[in-house]
């Protein structure tokens, strides 16, 4: 316990100093990771008198640094991706819907390590990160998909046997619902193996209606239709839709 006051009281100005005395990149990174070390060893010595000291080896000797490595690190420093500062800005602001494409693909073209470290903070900052949302997902019109997908086993590049259905009846779908409601699900989501909804007007009106049934009941409501038009989005939203899972738009 007295090792670790000890750190706690004197290594934050001990760094400091280490790290402003550093000159080039290479010899004053180099001679600050020393330092640094250095000062380790300093606080692994200042322990109270008659209080038992710990010293580990980390702090034994001064470890080796290469000029390289040191380098690397002054580099890496001064670069902000992207996904940093987008990260900042929604933990400091919280979220914006406002994003232009190349905001969007500057965020996407950052380096991964950015954007699973950032994304996991945006996401802790947001959410309970030690809950699960329970989900349920009905499929509400089977087979017959005319699209491609290779990730989907309804689509035309497949042979699964799968038969077109028609769209699911108000019945059942919300029949479904209360049922995922009951067994503790918080959202619903509704897919139709269609590539598109374009000409599909009455479908579309009738999933409309099963959306703000849904909503009604206190529970989110996503979907998936395949391709929409603008306006169709919108309806989807002014209906209560809480997400889309897209496979493109129109």
């Amino acid at each position: 316990m007295a090792m670790r006051r000890a750190v706690r009281q004197h290594l934050p100005s001990l760094i400091r100093r280490a790290v402003s005395s550093g000159g080039t990149a290479n010899s004053g990174s180099l001679a600050a990771c020393r330092s640094v070390s250095c000062a380790m060893r300093s606080v692994s010595t200042s322990v109270p008198s008659g209080e038992p000291s710990v010293e580990t080896s980390f702090v034994s000797q001064a470890t080796p640094v290469s000029p390289f490595a040191a380098a690397a690190a002054a580099a890496s420093s001064a670069y902000t991706s992207p996904a940093t500062v987008a990260a900042e800005n929604a933990i400091r602001d919280g979220p914006r819907n406002d994003w232009s494409r190349e905001e969007i693909q500057a965020i996407y073209d950052s380096p991964l390590l950015d954007l699973l470290f950032y994304g996991a903070q945006v996401h802790r900052h947001s959410h309970k990160f030690r809950e699960v949302q329970q989900c349920t997902l009905l499929s509400i019109k089977t087979g017959g998909c005319s699209e491609d997908c290779s990730y989907c086993p309804q689509s035309s590049r497949y042979n699964t046997e799968v038969k077109a259905q028609k769209l699911l009846g108000e019945d059942a779908v919300l029949t479904a619902a209360k049922k995922a409601k009951e067994a503790g699900s918080t959202r619903f989501c509704m897919g139709a193996a269609w590539r598109d909804t374009v000409g599909r007007k009455t479908n579309f009106n009738q999933i409309l209606s099963y959306v703000k049934e849904i909503r009604g009941m206190g529970m989110e409501v996503c979907c998936t239709l395949g391709m929409l038009e603008k306006k169709q989005a919108e309806q989807l939203k002014e209906a209560g839709l809480t997400a889309y899972n897209p496979q493109g738009y129109i």
